[in-house]
């Protein structure tokens, strides 16, 4: 028995398809070349280590009428994720506490914005910079402003030659080496270690030992934490790390102290992309010209 089948109307349209979706910058986040190149890789770990890597690929750089001498503790390396380049330096020199601390990284960036150092990870002050650190480290820091040479100079090798960081504003070329932009560039690093270079006979040989690869270089004895009256000083480098690199850096102390004294304003493109950021009254000049803050690392 056959059934008549009714004649139903057509059934609706699918419904159109919406608009592509569109990816906001915040889904996804362009990796900078940076975080590329890093992607993967670890640091090099040890004082002397990597700085014997890069002292043997500079060797002809340095004089030999001259006696060498390396300071350097160790300090971990961390890609800043955003303009968190000072909160990244931080927190590497915070692996210099003693005794040690457990910091994360999380705990430095959420102290910087509830205290209203921050807006968006950057720091433009160091007398900011200064406070976090005492408040996240739990440990003096003192800031220095007059520059990097002088007096400034002999303070800051022997805080370093002791063990204890200096956290340095300065304008980062595309190599991450210190350049002059007027502050365009400024970016944190964290010394960490020092380069000195000293008419001979000025270090005792009782406190120091020949480094195994490099005659020429001494290192200080492990058991002898001596560092070395800075009188008859010739040359002298840092060596740093910063945000942007796992890798350490060596500058010369004069190409740092240059960088850091002219720091005068914001990145005029940054200044006007509508971004609101934390800066002190005077403006970046204020906040970062001239100045460092040296982390004393014991405890209050």
């Amino acid at each position: 028995m056959c059934m008549r089948l009714q004649n139903l109307p057509p059934p609706p349209p699918p419904p159109p398809l919406g608009p592509p979706l569109q990816s906001t910058a915040s889904e996804l986040r362009k990796k900078k070349l940076y975080q590329t190149i890093s992607a993967g890789k670890s640091a090099v770990e040890g004082d002397h280590t990597e700085a014997r890597s890069l002292l043997s690929q500079r060797e002809s750089n340095f004089r030999k009428d001259l006696q060498w001498i390396l300071f350097n503790k160790f300090v971990p390396s961390l890609i800043q994720d955003g303009p968190q380049c000072g909160l990244v330096a931080l927190w590497m020199a915070a692996h210099l506490r003693q005794p040690q601390l457990s910091l994360t990284m999380d705990t430095v960036v959420q102290t910087a914005f509830d205290r209203g150092y921050t807006a968006h990870g950057e720091m433009f002050s160091a007398h900011d910079m200064a406070l976090l650190a005492e408040e996240v480290c739990e440990c003096k820091a003192e800031t220095l402003t007059g520059g990097l040479s002088s007096d400034n100079s002999s303070k800051i090798l022997t805080h370093v030659c002791k063990g204890q960081p200096v956290l340095i504003p300065y304008d980062e070329d595309f190599n991450h080496e210190p350049c002059q932009r007027r502050g365009h560039r400024a970016h944190w690093a964290v010394a960490s270690g020092v380069l000195l270079g000293l008419d001979q006979g000025s270090v005792s040989q009782q406190h120091t030992q020949p480094d195994p690869t490099l005659p020429w270089l001494l290192l200080p004895k492990d058991n002898n934490p001596t560092y070395p009256c800075l009188v008859g000083v010739r040359e002298s480098y840092v060596l740093a790390k910063q945000g942007k690199s796992l890798k350490y850096q060596l500058w010369s102390l004069d190409s740092v102290s240059q960088s850091n004294i002219q720091l005068r304003e914001m990145d005029p493109q940054r200044a006007s992309n509508g971004i609101q950021y934390i800066v002190p009254q005077g403006g970046v000049e204020a906040g970062l010209a001239g100045k460092v803050v040296l982390l004393h690392t014991g405890a209050h």
